[in-house]
């Protein structure tokens, strides 16, 4: 759960400059881990936006790797710190007195509320996966923050208890989404105002594909995932009769052409009516993103629990790609039951037992993390990847005929709630001095 600066450097300012007036400033930090927590602080900060409009200012901390999905929020500065923690803290209170920070919105970051808080700053930690955690993970969790945000979850292992049950300040909370309601800022060139209608042999037409962050800290190579996921969903695509994909995540263009190439297993990529579907490749913003998945048909998405509630909120059909880490193994099993429908593609037999992971976490997050990145990683390189990738595409083509004849999309996010953000929006007023 811990920040990586890449930097030894005195803090960057990334952009903005050290605001002036009465307004209040409100500190932002999003995990290094995927792009959930960009996805939560867009939220939020949407949130905000209707609560309490022109009261704040923003200064972002860190959050490298989420920067690019809250594009558009107001968010005077940004700031790079350094790796050592004792350069880092000194920084961060520079940044505090100079910003005259009076509270801050951490999500999924314990070092992070920890420092903020030994600087005197009253802090909201926003944990979606409270779920994971047992006594190894004591550590890393910011048990005695100012206000800890534990969002709900479908079942709670009786491993978390103990360590839930010593937060100072614990609140429930519901999913911590965009609801579909909430227009948040749109950078996207591709933007429509209503989804496609379906055409072809099949009963989708277009389909959003979503890889999500990819770049784990602990992550050695994060290409190997992409590697033997892609190919397949496109080839299963191809096969189910889909005309349009876009493939969102955070692909360099160069990986994401030799996956979407001729060559690839795959096949070809070409325009609507050649019989294989039409690629277009690249990132989004939280905002266009959730323009994205209103349009399309279909949803087949790597377990982010964000994704998961966002694309139920709005009743989007939606396949549950082989989970990349821990928490998706989780999330894919919750989406599953939630909805009813046989929907979960699970990695192939002997590739990564999931049962195995969930077991080795009793000794931390990161121990079933090092198994679930060395198995896939062992998979991607092995002579046999090719039966894998064939399996997969077996296994995602049975995933859409079953989501074809699927009709209710909202059970997950029906059972968790969606009014998270405003909920994580109120605590923060509250402790910055500005509640509505």
């Amino acid at each position: 759960m811990s920040t990586s600066p890449t930097s030894e450097r005195a803090p960057v300012r990334g952009s903005g400059a050290a605001p002036r007036g009465p307004a209040r400033t409100v500190a932002l930090v999003g995990a290094e881990f995927g792009w959930g927590s960009g996805g939560k602080l867009s939220a939020v900060l949407a949130a905000l936006a209707e609560r309490a409009p022109g009261a704040l200012h923003l200064v972002g901390l860190g959050s490298g790797l989420g920067r690019p999905l809250l594009t558009g929020h107001p968010v005077d500065a940004w700031y790079d710190l350094p790796a050592s923690p004792a350069r880092r803290d000194e920084a961060l209170r520079e940044i505090v007195r100079e910003h005259a920070v009076v509270a801050a919105l951490v999500v999924l970051d314990g070092e992070w509320a920890r420092a903020l808080e030994a600087a005197g700053v009253p802090t909201v930690f926003v944990d979606s996966l409270p779920f994971l955690w047992t006594d190894g993970d004591r550590p890393d969790l910011p048990l005695d923050v100012s206000v800890y945000c534990a969002q709900r979850c479908p079942e709670l292992p009786p491993e978390c208890h103990g360590v839930l049950g010593d937060v100072r300040e614990l609140r429930w909370i519901e999913g911590v989404v965009a609801p579909p309601e909430h227009r948040l800022p749109r950078h996207s060139r591709h933007s429509r105002h209503s989804r496609p209608q379906k055409a072809g042999p099949g009963p989708y037409r277009s389909a959003l594909v979503n890889l999500g962050g990819l770049r784990a800290p602990r992550l050695a190579d994060w290409s190997c995932y992409p590697r033997l996921v892609v190919p397949p969903v496109l080839a299963a695509l191809a096969g189910h009769g889909v005309r349009e994909v876009h493939l969102a995540g955070n692909l360099p263009p160069e990986t994401a052409a030799r996956l979407t190439a001729p060559t690839s297993p795959a096949g070809p990529a070409g325009p609507a009516g050649s019989g294989v579907p039409q690629v277009t490749v690249g990132p989004l913003t939280h905002g266009a993103f959730l323009d994205r998945l209103a349009e399309c048909d279909i949803l087949l998405t790597s377990p982010g629990l964000t994704t998961l509630l966002e694309a139920g909120a709005r009743g989007v059909p939606t396949v549950c790609l082989p989970p990349q880490n821990l928490s998706q193994i989780f999330n894919a099993r919750f989406h599953h039951r939630a909805v009813g429908a046989g929907v979960r593609v699970r990695w192939p037999e002997g590739v990564c037992p999931e049962d195995e992971a969930l077991a080795l976490r009793t000794g931390g997050e990161g121990k079933a993390l090092e198994m679930i990145y060395r198995a896939i990683a062992e998979t991607a390189g092995a002579p046999e990847a090719h039966r894998t990738r064939d399996t997969l595409r077996q296994s995602v083509g049975t995933a859409l005929r079953a989501a074809a004849a699927h009709r209710a999309w909202d059970g997950l996010a029906t059972a968790l709630g969606t009014g998270g953000a405003g909920q994580v929006a109120d605590a923060l007023l509250s402790l910055a001095g500005t509640a509505h």
